[in-house]
């Protein structure tokens, strides 16, 4: 499943990442240009050029999970940011981001923890 139950980090690969890539070529760069964990319970997300496609890919159990979104018209507002390092955003943004709406929204409801009566 997409969005686990279970807290998960949300890493951004910034910049354009070639969507001819396979599985073991995107965990390869989780490995070796972000130094993570690809089998941890991270979501790792990346983008074409166009920004009109993107892979998330997710380790779960026993294997690993590629999920594949090309939209056919719009673009993905995808953060500048600079490339190399990834973008961690909460999966909150994640589902912003694939609403076609930016990552920081001014006027969503801020997070709160519930305040406890005494």
């Amino acid at each position: 499943m997409l969005i686990a139950t279970e807290p998960v980090q949300v890493y951004l690969a910034c910049g354009a990442t070639d969507m001819r890539k396979s599985i073991d070529t995107l965990a390869a760069i989780v490995v070796h240009s972000f130094e993570l964990d690809p089998l941890d319970t991270s979501l790792f997300v990346f983008c074409n050029r166009d920004r009109d496609k993107l892979k998330i890919l997710r380790w779960d159990t026993n294997g690993f999970w590629l999920y594949y979104r090309r939209l056919e018209r719009g673009r993905f507002r995808w953060p500048a940011h600079p490339a190399g390092q990834p973008k961690v955003i909460t999966r909150r943004q994640l589902s912003w981001l694939l609403d076609g709406l930016e990552l920081e929204q001014k006027r969503a409801h801020k997070p709160l923890s519930p305040a406890i009566a005494t």
